[in-house]
């Protein structure tokens, strides 16, 4: 399996297409969230694209996405998934850990699934205010303050050039 942290300018056509795909499989069909997923943020300079690949031979298939905003004053972690085939092998932490890896010196704040608070605490996340239903699904404000960050993970980051 392969990491990697890649500005927009840097994905060929058909990791554009994996990435609209997958983010369009989780959130929009299997969470039944209709929404404008494409909103304008993903081509952003600062913005960073953190795929988890196969890595294998045979496949570059994407197992997981999550997204990393600049914010201004804090980095916003977002659009963080896995494949259903991907889940329950630990490979979670390794695509947050490249994220974190990419949002260094500021804080850094998300919005968590409720159900995965305690997950996101492993990483230095702490509750940050009131839960809040999105799309129908209960979310929770978390932030965590710049740290050391995590051992890095196995994985490429690609410089914005």
């Amino acid at each position: 399996m392969r990491c990697l942290a890649v500005p927009f300018d840097r994905l060929d056509p058909e990791s554009v297409y994996a990435i609209c795909k997958i983010r369009q499989d989780v959130f929009v069909v299997e969470q039944q969230c209709p929404y404008p997923d494409l909103d304008g943020r993903d081509v952003e300079p600062a913005t960073r694209h953190v795929l988890l690949l196969a890595d294998d031979a045979r496949s570059d298939d994407l197992l997981g996405y999550a997204r990393v905003l600049d914010d201004g004053e804090v980095w916003r972690i977002g659009r963080v998934l896995l494949a259903p085939a991907a889940r329950g092998r630990g490979w979670a932490d390794r695509l947050m850990s490249t994220a974190l890896a990419e949002a260094t010196g500021r804080d850094v704040v998300l919005d968590a699934q409720s159900p995965l608070v305690d997950w996101y605490r492993l990483f230095g996340f702490e509750v940050a205010g009131p839960e809040f239903l999105e799309d129908g699904i209960p979310h929770t404000p978390m932030r965590r303050s710049p740290a050391a960050p995590p051992d890095r993970p196995s994985c490429v980051i690609l410089p914005a050039d």
